[in-house]
């Protein structure tokens, strides 16, 4: 089930790419993933997540993630940054 807290960041980056960067520059919180996205594809945010112990939550379908995220296609992944 999505957080409902999302709905409410300003602090956030929608994506792969954008995800991967911010983990690397590091000020995430936690990571958003959808459980229908291609699992070679978050294999290496999960693993990055990992690394620096950050909590990854799931959701059910990309869609769902990108219309929370405020987006009109779906997302694999988001993440929330430090304030």
């Amino acid at each position: 089930m999505l957080d409902e807290s999302l709905k409410k960041e300003n602090n956030r980056v929608v994506g792969i790419k954008q995800t991967k960067r911010a983990l690397e520059k590091g000020g995430v919180s936690y990571v958003y993933v959808a459980r229908d996205a291609d699992a070679g594809l978050l294999q290496p945010i999960v693993e990055l997540c990992r690394i620096k112990g950050l909590e990854v939550k799931e959701v059910q379908t990309m869609s769902e993630l990108g219309k929370i995220c405020g987006i009109a296609v779906g997302a694999a992944v988001a993440a929330v940054q430090e304030k």
